[in-house]
């Protein structure tokens, strides 16, 4: 049995990386936030939505006339070692090595439950990036399909998953904003016991 001090210092680590999350998120919305006043787009942050048995919660989704983004985040400093179909990718910093999930395939279930959503949509116009907000850098080739956060806005600019009507947008918009579930502590925390429930069986 874990002893109390064990179990605060592992409370204060999440509390520390919910923290460095959030940071990540404000960043990207600020710039997304900037491309949506440039250009006609349509910005959804922090979306939890049901999936299979449960819920998954999304950073952004970005709604443009060329297509549907869903957007992960990663506010990570140091080396990353990673390839797309690794499941644990690395960090090192300051001489440390961190291991953590690869994000793309997180975003991949993200992305499976935004199409099942909008059924109405070709799924290949809904895609998803996972975006590195801080100073990370690949020692290994770049995954496709990560971007590091001073190349989003020209990435936002080129990108082009297909044409989207008017009328695909509203749905969208509506669909997403309709059947998402309130932002409360009682959500975040029904999620946070589904993706334990998740691991541990």
């Amino acid at each position: 049995m874990k002893t109390i001090t064990e179990v605060k210092k592992e409370i204060a680590t999440l509390e520390k990386e919910r923290n460095k999350g959030e940071i990540g998120e404000l960043m990207i919305r600020s710039s997304l936030a900037a491309f949506c006043a440039s250009s006609k787009a349509h910005l959804l942050n922090n979306i939890t939505i049901g999936f299979r048995d449960g819920t998954t919660q999304i950073d952004h989704i970005l709604i443009t006339k060329k297509g549907i983004l869903v957007i992960e985040t990663k506010h990570y400093s140091g080396w990353i070692f990673g390839e797309e179909r690794k499941k644990i990718w690395t960090q090192c910093l300051y001489k440390k090595k961190y291991t953590f999930q690869n994000p793309l395939r997180q975003n991949y279930c993200h992305i499976a439950a935004v199409r099942k959503q909008l059924g109405f949509t070709p799924e290949n116009k809904i895609q998803g990036i996972v975006v590195f907000t801080k100073d990370a850098e690949f020692k290994t080739e770049q995954p496709r399909g990560v971007i590091l956060f001073k190349d989003l806005f020209n990435y936002l600019m080129k990108i082009n998953l297909g044409v989207i009507s008017d009328a695909e947008m509203y749905m969208a918009i509506g669909y997403l904003e309709y059947r998402r579930f309130q932002l409360t502590e009682e959500t975040d925390l029904d999620h946070q016991k589904h993706i334990a429930q998740k691991f541990m069986s």
